[in-house]
């Protein structure tokens, strides 16, 4: 069975990225402090863009997360990871209960490049579409999840770009891909690894 991160991340390196995130959560909601993480080593030390994303019962309770690898893979998983919980704004803020039943899962992203549209590869490819100012990204679970073609696709990240559907198809949009390494709770951590309280 291949490993559920990609080569340059291990197993081990999502499990402490994973764990690294429910801890920066509880401890903001608990100790109402920005948490003092330890300093990460080897790949979790390198930049890399990261988005974070709560599921409460199957459904998402907050996605946040950066593509420019400004910080450390590590700085912007515990960062998304507090923002995810406690200021999407489409979302209430989670609470400490909430977390006890919550799943974290985290998508690594790679560097984006221009692609046409008839490149994109569902299930493979996340997509920024980019407008002027305006810019709306999803993740490459999305369009599997959800079950759509490439134009649903497309359009939908105008739409969260605040765009009219279709812009994609013009001249003046830019579209972009990335990949990404997705792993979750579930699919890397036992019961006995998930802390549930401080």
């Amino acid at each position: 069975m291949p490993p559920l991160c990609s080569p340059g991340l291990s197993d081990d390196d999502g499990r402490a990225l994973l764990a690294m995130a429910r801890q920066a959560i509880l401890q903001t909601l608990l100790l109402a402090a920005v948490p003092d993480l330890p300093s990460p080593c080897g790949r979790l030390a390198e930049p890399a863009g990261a988005f974070v994303t709560l599921r409460l019962k199957g459904k998402v309770r907050g996605c946040v997360g950066r593509v420019d690898p400004a910080d450390s893979l590590a700085e912007i998983v515990a960062q998304s990871a507090i923002t995810a919980a406690l200021a999407d704004p489409r979302f209430r803020p989670v609470t400490a209960e909430e977390m006890k039943e919550a799943e974290i899962e985290i998508s690594v992203l790679s560097r984006p490049w221009p692609v046409t549209p008839e490149e994109i590869e569902l299930g493979n490819h996340g997509i920024i579409v980019s407008r002027g100012p305006a810019r709306g990204l999803l993740l490459p679970q999305v369009a599997v999840e959800r079950r759509w073609s490439s134009a649903q696709f497309l359009d939908a990240a105008c739409s969260k770009a605040g765009l009219q559907a279709g812009v994609w198809q013009h001249s003046e949009t830019s579209i972009f891909a990335f990949t990404a390494d997705v792993f979750s709770e579930s699919s890397l951590v036992t019961v006995d690894e998930k802390p549930g309280e401080l």
